[in-house]
């Protein structure tokens, strides 16, 4: 998938690209036998991602930290889907004791869970901690995912065992991936603000669930799990991600306007890698405009997703402790 099939929308090898909708890469889906986890769904792709799903017959559980916007999408969904089945929890994924609220609430619903989508994230942000004391960037889009995925992971091991149907986990990547800092991840500097960059900062990050989903897709395939896990880049997209950078990215957009999608082309790869028949049994790989893509060296690294796999336990092992 090239320049020209980016600006032209013309279809790859899976018969979509990059201008084809949530609603286009999902016609014929009947999802309604599967319970769906969006975080970061009040917003964005993120809500759209939720309506999509709805549509399609999903049960949907929208994880929002700010809860009344989180009810609004929820209404919006339903005003145009009077059958869709939508509920709203709390999760702050910047926050380890919320993250771990979550999935007990989660838990206490006594649903299945076949879909994971882990779309919630900051971008550009000034350097800040976590109330864990862990860059924000790097706790929200990277760690706060880690966890929430690893304390859900039983439950849908134990969903896809029982119905037989293939659980997905789809991490939001981005293309920003290749802009991280030396070495791919800080893991000396993780927090360090002298050497703080926000742009290669929301690299790092976006690296971190790629390499993140390559490191469970290979565990998972070594316990004979049916779940896959994939990462996927949902291209440029005007949202609420971007409220750091709002001046920046208009500027970008003028000269680049040709690059950007609409937020319905924005969901679309998230819901192909999550819903579409043709990626069953696919693991392990990052889709770019509904097409399997090569990330970068980095991402590609197999020894650099371990080390941030036991990096990112250490580092939730020391914040729970404290």
């Amino acid at each position: 998938m090239g320049i020209f099939a980016l600006v032209t929308g013309r279809p790859g090898p899976s018969g979509f690209g990059s201008a084809s909708t949530a609603e286009q890469v999902t016609d014929g889906v009947d999802a309604s036998n599967l319970t769906a986890i969006v975080t970061g769904g009040a917003s964005g792709i993120g809500l759209e991602t939720a309506r999509v799903l709805a549509l399609r017959g999903a049960h949907v559980i929208i994880a929002a930290r700010n809860v009344e916007a989180a009810k609004e999408a929820k209404q919006l969904i339903l005003k145009d889907n009077r059958s869709a089945r939508v509920d709203v929890l709390t999760l702050d994924l910047c926050s380890i004791k919320s993250v771990r609220a979550f999935v007990g609430s989660f838990n206490a619903l006594d649903l299945p869970l076949n879909l994971l989508i882990n779309n919630a994230g900051v971008m550009f942000c000034p350097h800040r901690l976590s109330e864990d004391g862990i860059e924000l960037q790097f706790a929200t889009n990277h760690l706060g995912h880690f966890l929430l995925t690893n304390l859900l992971l039983e439950k849908m091991k134990n969903t896809a065992r029982t119905t037989g149907v293939e659980g997905r986990i789809v991490n939001l990547s981005s293309i920003a991936h290749v802009h991280t800092y030396k070495d791919g991840i800080h893991f000396d500097k993780i927090n360090d603000r002298i050497s703080y960059n926000d742009k290669r900062a929301y690299g790092q990050s976006k690296l971190a669930n790629i390499l993140h989903a390559n490191e469970l897709s290979r565990r998972l395939q070594e316990e004979g799990v049916n779940i896959t896990v994939n990462s996927v880049h949902p291209g440029l997209i005007m949202t609420p991600l971007m409220r750091h950078s709002a001046l920046l990215m208009r500027t970008l957009k003028l000269f680049t306007f040709w690059f950007w999608k609409n937020v319905p082309q924005g969901a679309a790869t998230t819901l192909y890698v999550a819903l579409h028949p043709k990626v069953k049994g696919v693991t392990g790989k990052y889709y770019v405009d509904c097409n399997e893509m090569k990330p970068s060296s980095y991402a590609r690294d197999e020894n650099l997703a371990k080390m941030l796999w036991d990096f990112s336990n250490k580092l939730i092992d020391g914040a729970s402790k404290s």
